[in-house]
């Protein structure tokens, strides 16, 4: 029987500079962008459609923080009028597994975390 975990298991520790990457690909906007962009290539009001709380200043936003990112790109197109359609880019679609991963667990975990959140609130009103 071969046991993969450490005899020590590592401490969590999240640096800066992956807590900033987390934030950035990780919120609630950026995941909407990612889940239509792995679907197909979107024009912005495709996407404004598609997400239609975001706030066009928020999704402008978003796009560039995933563009800075190397998750999306973002291309130019020669119609008139000139358009901008954006994509996810390789880098982006690795994000796919390992955010399939959480919303497993989020599924799997939310009676727990419901019923949690019911005695903590429950408590708070005592």
């Amino acid at each position: 029987m071969t046991d993969t975990a450490p005899a020590h298991p590592v401490p969590l520790h999240v640096d800066r500079p992956h807590r900033e990457l987390l934030d950035q690909v990780l919120d609630s906007w950026s995941l909407g962008v990612l889940a239509e962009l792995c679907e197909r290539p979107c024009r912005f009001n495709e996407l404004r459609r598609a997400i239609p709380t975001v706030t066009q200043k928020s999704l402008t936003a978003t796009l560039r923080r995933l563009e800075r990112n190397g998750v999306v790109e973002r291309e130019v197109l020669s119609t008139r009028p000139v358009a901008v359609q954006y994509r996810i880019t390789p880098l982006g679609k690795t994000l796919r597994a390992p955010i399939d991963v959480l919303l497993a667990w989020a599924h799997e975990q939310m009676p727990r975390i419901e019923a949690a959140r019911r005695a903590y609130d429950d408590a708070q009103e005592a």
